[in-house]
This record gives C-alpha cells, sequence and structure tokens, in this order.
C-alpha cells in the first residue's frame, strides 16, 4: 500500500490504476448506483476513458498533501466497492477539501460508506492539513446525508444549484455539511459514552 492509502477496519482505500476503466464503468452503469447523480443514466465509457479516471490519477500529482480519489477494496474479499474521494471542491480552499463516495449496491446499508468516511475526515486533519471537511448531497438523499451525520460533519445550510439532470426531489435543493479541524479534535478527545 502507498503512503497516500487508508485502512480501515473492513477497507483498503488505495490509489487507482490506468487499468480500472472497467471498473468505474460497471460501478456507473448501475441506474440505481447513478440515481442522485445523473436520475439513473450511466457515465459513457469513453467519458470514464477519456475525462474521469485521468482525473482521478491526477489528483497524486496535483495536491502532494494527500488529497485525491481512492478505489475502496473490500479486505474479507478483495472485492473493489466503490470509490472515495476528498479534494478540494469548486470554490473551496485547498484546506477544505469535499468529502465524496460511490458505492456498489452490494455495500449499500453495511456501514463501509461511513467507515470510510469517517477514515478520511480523520486523514484530512491528522496528515493533510485540512481546516475543514464538508460534503454535499440533495435533501432528498437521506442515506447519503445520515453517512455524513454518522462521519462527525453536522448540517450547515441548504441551498440550490443549478444541475444538468432533472431527478426526482431536486426541486427541495440540495445540502452542505462540515466539520472544522477544531470540531474535530474535541470530539475526538471525548470520553467514550459510559466513560
Amino acid at each position: 500500500m502507498s503512503a497516500r492509502s487508508v485502512r480501515t477496519t473492513r477497507l483498503d482505500l488505495v490509489d487507482f490504476a490506468a487499468d480500472d476503466v472497467d471498473l468505474l464503468v460497471e460501478l456507473d452503469s448501475d441506474a440505481e448506483v447513478m440515481h442522485h447523480v445523473t436520475g439513473g443514466l450511466p457515465t459513457p465509457r469513453d467519458e470514464i476513458v477519456d475525462d474521469v479516471l485521468p482525473a482521478f490519477l491526477a489528483y497524486a500529482d496535483r495536491y502532494p498533501q494527500g488529497y485525491g480519489f481512492w478505489k475502496a477494496v473490500e479486505r474479507s474479499t478483495g472485492e473493489v466497492v466503490g470509490w472515495f474521494h476528498l479534494r478540494p471542491g469548486d470554490g473551496h480552499p485547498a484546506d477544505e477539501p469535499e468529502l465524496g463516495y460511490r458505492l456498489r449496491r452490494s455495500a449499500w446499508g453495511r456501514g463501509l460508506a461511513t467507515e470510510g468516511s469517517i477514515a478520511l475526515v480523520e486523514a484530512a486533519f491528522r496528515r493533510m492539513g485540512a481546516r475543514r471537511v464538508v460534503a454535499e448531497t440533495m435533501v432528498v438523499h437521506t442515506a447519503s446525508r445520515r453517512v455524513m451525520e454518522k462521519a462527525g460533519l453536522r448540517l450547515v445550510r441548504t441551498f440550490h444549484q443549478p444541475w444538468p439532470y432533472p431527478i426526482p426531489g431536486d426541486e427541495e435543493g440540495d445540502v452542505e455539511y462540515a466539520i472544522t479541524r477544531d470540531e474535530w479534535m474535541a470530539r475526538a478527545s471525548e470520553p467514550p459514552p459510559g466513560a
């Protein structure tokens, strides 16, 4: 595993490789996985080959502090269950990375999104120099919102942004969740419940 890798109880978050096109095509071909992204439309293979995967691979060079995209490998099976990202979002400073994830349906409801998110939030503050971690999703995407909350982020605003795909519920807008380094450090130093 590289220095950028992140290990959780059940997952290894590792760098993508140039031959990971088929993994991304398969993930983005599942209409349910893509429901809150494109309304269920798959990402065309040529877009993954020409744009998506090259962008994923370029993060390691662009952000020496460690930001980027990681392939999520379930250690017990060796199966790639999706990906996570922690990288500066549009309009955010470099020390305010955005957390994101996309997992296969077989990984849903098992706590893997929360586990990976918690590990990346910790990595952001412990080794990447982040001041604040943010995450965004649709108001109606309750599963993703729960992951953000379980990872320690709190709701900071509701907003509306233009979106190229009509998705049921998009009229309710989007939400931003966030946690600062100070908030995370205060929580990290709290004694466990019942102590």
